[in-house]
């Protein structure tokens, strides 16, 4: 279908610290039961709420890129590179380029929230490189307002978030009771989730915490029917490269 939609009660889920932070999962790990696996060079996704103040102890990445998107509240991030706690507030992003290891910690104050999504850029080369870590404040990404739409560039034409991941476009779209037509690019696969509202995409209605996958549509047509807010990532149908998700199915 051109249009998928998985509402939250089909996503994974997870919690830490006995449900400290609460986590449903669009895209999971196999004991997360999430209906969607990895796909493109998109290997996790993660939606986590920190009920109260919580930390995540130290835990290792390698090759992956790990990208932390601030939706409200603030949280703090330490890592075996920087040796230092670096706070983040909403609209910061934060990437680990994991490279051939690293470590890290995180801690959430009550009520934040954040997407946690991981990147697969070519592990076979990235597994020999250095670990890196950047933070990229609000004010950073170019923003657009026009016609009660407000569009941010999070990664992609104008925003100075590098990653090594290639053909990856991430934009927050905001709507008060407006509309807005995206350009879809051939080849690439739309993935979207609803923060807030409710909104029909190309005719279809979505609510909140729903997630979208779109394919094979030359335009994607926003429509909120409330003021409504929706996450958006473009990436390649094939990335060029064998990903984690193809290199596991062959040792199958």
């Amino acid at each position: 279908m051109p249009i998928s939609i998985i509402p939250k009660e089909k996503q994974g889920s997870g919690a830490f610290n006995g449900g400290e932070i609460v986590e449903n999962k669009p895209i999971g790990f196999p004991q997360d039961h999430s209906s969607i696996r990895p796909y493109s060079n998109l290997f996790y996704w993660a939606h986590a709420r920190a009920v109260k103040d919580s930390t995540i102890g130290l835990h290792p990445h390698q090759g992956f890129e790990i990208c932390s998107f601030v939706l409200k509240g603030d949280i703090r991030h330490y890592d075996t590179k920087l040796k230092d706690w670096r706070p983040l507030q909403a609209g910061d992003v934060q990437i680990i380029r994991a490279g051939n290891g690293i470590s890290h910690s995180e801690f959430m104050s009550k009520d934040a929230e954040i997407f946690q999504i991981w990147f697969d850029p070519n592990l076979e080369k990235t597994m020999g490189q250095a670990a890196s870590y950047d933070d990229y404040r609000a004010d950073d990404f170019p923003a657009t307002i026009a016609g009660g739409v407000k569009i941010e560039t999070l990664a992609g034409p104008g925003s100075p978030f590098r990653m090594d991941t290639p053909g990856i476009v991430i934009q927050k779209i905001e709507l008060d009771n407006a509309g807005h037509t995206l350009t879809a690019e051939a080849g690439k696969i739309y993935s979207a989730y609803l923060l807030e509202g409710e909104a029909e995409i190309n005719g279809e209605t979505v609510k909140q915490f729903d997630f979208i996958l779109i394919t094979e549509e030359q335009t994607i047509d926003i429509q909120s029917l409330t003021t409504a807010s929706i996450f958006i990532i473009a990436s390649p149908v094939q990335p060029g490269y064998r990903t984690y998700g193809d290199l596991m199915k062959a040792r199958k």
